[in-house]
């Protein structure tokens, strides 16, 4: 009987860590999806913009950005100009996700725009 209670025990564990590694898998398939929404830009959005337009008019072309893969977008691209907000968006064209678009504002109007490799 002993034997079985064991068995029983060990099997309901297993099952137990079982659905929670699926829930993890799920819930970071989620977190990946989530980051992916708020940090591709089509390179139209890029080009369609224009250094000097009002920053509300260009944000509302972008999604949010505020992911946690915005660190890594940062390293490796020119330095930001002083006094200025910047936001990093991946290139939705590129399938290796290399491509960065960089838009920084102002005093309200998109001061610049650079598109530059992730090293």
């Amino acid at each position: 009987m002993a034997e079985r209670k064991g068995c029983l025990i060990g099997c309901g564990v297993v099952l137990v860590l079982g659905v929670g590694a699926l829930v993890a898998l799920f819930l970071g398939v989620g977190k990946v999806m989530d980051a992916a929404e708020k940090t591709f830009v089509e390179p139209e959005v890029y080009r369609s913009v224009k250094v000097g337009d009002a920053e509300d008019a260009v944000r509302a072309e972008l999604p949010s950005g505020e992911t946690f893969v915005k660190a890594a977008l940062k390293e490796g691209g020119p330095a930001e100009p002083a006094g200025s907000v910047c936001s990093w968006y991946v290139s939705a064209a590129d399938s290796d996700g290399n491509d960065v678009f960089r838009f920084c504002f102002k005093d309200g109007r998109l001061a610049e725009k650079v598109e530059y490799r992730m090293k």
